[in-house]
């Protein structure tokens, strides 16, 4: 009865969404350009996701937790370079003389303070809870991320800050027929450097083969000599670093950051994490490109045809629909194990 329920579900969702289509595509609202335009901004937005969805997947993958506190670390350390070191480099004028140095300097900082942010976090409210009930640790991960959010609301103000303006990365360049804003052309650049020197960084050193074992077998891990608990800790560093990245690049994108800025968009990358497969790494960034491309293209291709007002505000909406169809129909995700038997 429920599985027939389920079907059926699954085929009036389709049906809306080819009908929806349809009817867009019937009454030809844009042009080859308007949709490049949103495929481009998609794939930007979905990188920035792609690397805060590492860190879901990657922790899941060791612990089989899931941690809603990386939301905050990705807040974290953009919130403090920006309120520490970008707004003074601005007013003094280095940054518009060396933006470049001024970006490396920001990203490292942002970078630093999020591992920080993670490390402490591992240390003092996941690690004595790491053979305690499952929903303990998801609980204390709540809990940590209001932490840390009003942490750093009492630390910085709870005041909107905006980022400064780089000028080197201001315009846009021409592509197809179309141009890409700067900002988003460095996006996927600094996404896909990053993707990389993840994938060797995972594969090829010693931390990274140690951070898979220990994810296979905690107990094999420990009997062949690897110390657990140093891989659990660079684990949660390496998601962390990601975090700290995609907080500088969407601090370029949107221009301003907040304490709140890590609730949203750490939930549309658990979101990602769980579309691309959580616990897999070359899943989560698919998911995240996915949810990205979706969250552009959907309300205009999707909701326009139906005749929703204001559809283009309802991008929200598409990545948590997408989220619980997902948990649905195919839980184990585009690329990962089933979540429904190992879930936290």
């Amino acid at each position: 009865m429920i599985t027939a329920f389920l079907w059926l579900l699954r085929a009036a969702i389709i049906l809306v969404v080819a009908w929806g289509t349809f009817k867009t595509l019937l009454s030809n609202p844009y042009t080859s350009r308007n949709w490049l335009d949103f495929i481009i901004f998609g794939i930007a937005q979905g990188s920035m996701y792609a690397l805060i969805a590492i860190g879901y997947t990657l922790v899941y993958g060791v612990l089989k937790m899931i941690n809603f506190a990386h939301g905050e670390f990705f807040m974290s350390g953009i919130f403090t370079a920006t309120s520490a070191l970008a707004i003074p480099l601005a007013a003094s004028g280095f940054m518009d003389k060396h933006p470049l140095l001024s970006l490396l300097a920001i990203g490292l900082l942002s970078m630093l303070v999020s591992v920080g942010i993670a490390l402490l976090t591992e240390r003092i409210a996941y690690r004595p809870l790491r053979h305690a009930p499952r929903l303990m640790p998801l609980i204390t991960a709540i809990g940590a991320s209001f932490f840390w959010q009003y942490y750093f609301r009492g630390l910085f103000g709870s005041q909107v800050r905006p980022f400064p303006t780089v000028v080197a990365l201001q315009g846009s360049i021409p592509f197809l027929n179309t141009t890409v804003l700067k900002t988003h052309v460095l996006v996927v650049v600094v996404t896909v450097l990053a993707l990389v020197a993840l994938n060797f960084f995972i594969t090829k050193t010693r931390a990274g083969m140690a951070i898979r074992s220990v994810s296979e077998n905690k107990d094999v891990a420990a009997l062949m000599g690897i110390n657990v608990d140093r891989a659990i800790s660079m684990t949660f560093a390496t998601g962390a670093t990601m975090a700290g990245l995609a907080g500088l690049l969407y601090a370029l994108v949107y221009g301003q950051v907040h304490f709140f800025m890590g609730f949203i968009p750490g939930i549309k990358a658990f979101t990602a994490a769980v579309l691309g497969g959580i616990g897999n790494i070359p899943g989560a960034a698919v998911g995240g490109l996915l949810l990205g491309l979706f969250e552009s293209v959907g309300p205009s291709l999707f909701l326009q045809g139906l005749g929703i007002p204001a559809f283009n505000q309802l991008k929200d909406v598409i990545a948590f629909t997408m989220l619980v169809l997902v948990l649905i129909f195919r839980p184990q995700g585009i690329m990962g194990e089933r979540l429904a038997e190992k879930k936290a």
